[in-house]
């Protein structure tokens, strides 16, 4: 019997003495791609990050069905988890190229040298970020940021990829480009947990959802199916906007 990839179980997340995340239960399977939605300020973001190992965590964290007692960073991207934040960290001052090759750094440190050919892989992804090789981080358009912190995690060759708001401050059109490209991502068998603000992007990529409400879970099911929800239109699809 296979393990979900990533399974969170009574998880929470505070700071100090205010419970930001309480007593979550989420699962990614092998091949999904599963979003978290909800309103500013729900804990969604803390949540990722408590789950990669930023933030301190209580309640039980497990990959392929063996728990990790005290995630961090380190044993989490050891363990094929990677991360690509909200604010995208580039270093602006270096090339994409260079930028791309620090994303291999810990392969590298493994012992294995294929970081060119991992390169060439992810410019097959994102063919913009080839033509944008020797271009400076700092100089690319807010899309090809986005699309430079995703391929610089797909380096590491995760099996899952976090994604905390990969349209923020993006054009529509850029949105639908970035979210086409995370849905393939299985097809280069990767997992994906997405958090987004954009409720209706995030669902129409995603096989699973959550909905996330005050740090709990209010809601989940298959994303095509809140996607239909009415209490979902209502308040994050706009009423009456059904697809």
């Amino acid at each position: 019997m296979s393990h979900p990839l990533l399974q969170l179980d009574g998880f929470c997340v505070a700071y100090r003495t205010v419970e930001a995340v309480h007593s979550v239960r989420l699962q990614v399977n092998e091949g999904e791609i599963v979003t978290v939605i909800g309103p500013n300020g729900a804990g969604k973001t803390t949540l990722l990050c408590a789950a990669m190992g930023l933030l301190p965590s209580t309640g039980q964290l497990l990959l392929d069905g063996e728990r990790v007692a005290r995630p961090s960073v380190e044993t989490m991207v050891s363990r094929g988890v990677a991360l690509v934040p909200e604010r995208r960290e580039l270093f602006g001052e270096m090339s994409v190229e260079d930028n791309l090759l620090l994303g291999g750094f810990y392969q590298w440190r493994k012992g294995k040298r294929d970081q060119r050919a991992r390169m060439d892989e992810i410019f097959a992804i994102f063919p913009r970020l080839q033509e944008r090789r020797a271009q400076m981080a700092s100089t690319l358009s807010g899309g090809e940021r986005q699309m430079l912190a995703i391929g610089r995690a797909l380096m590491a060759r995760p099996r899952l990829l976090m994604l905390d708001e990969p349209s923020l401050g993006l054009a529509p059109l850029v949105v639908r480009e970035v979210l086409r490209v995370v849905s393939q991502l299985r097809s280069h068998g990767v997992s994906v947990l997405l958090v987004e603000q954009n409720a209706r992007a995030a669902l129409q990529v995603a096989d699973r959802a959550y909905v996330l409400e005050m740090g709990a879970v209010a809601l989940e099911g298959k994303a095509r199916d809140l996607l239909h929800d009415q209490r979902i239109i209502d308040t994050y699809l706009g009423i009456g906007k059904k697809e």
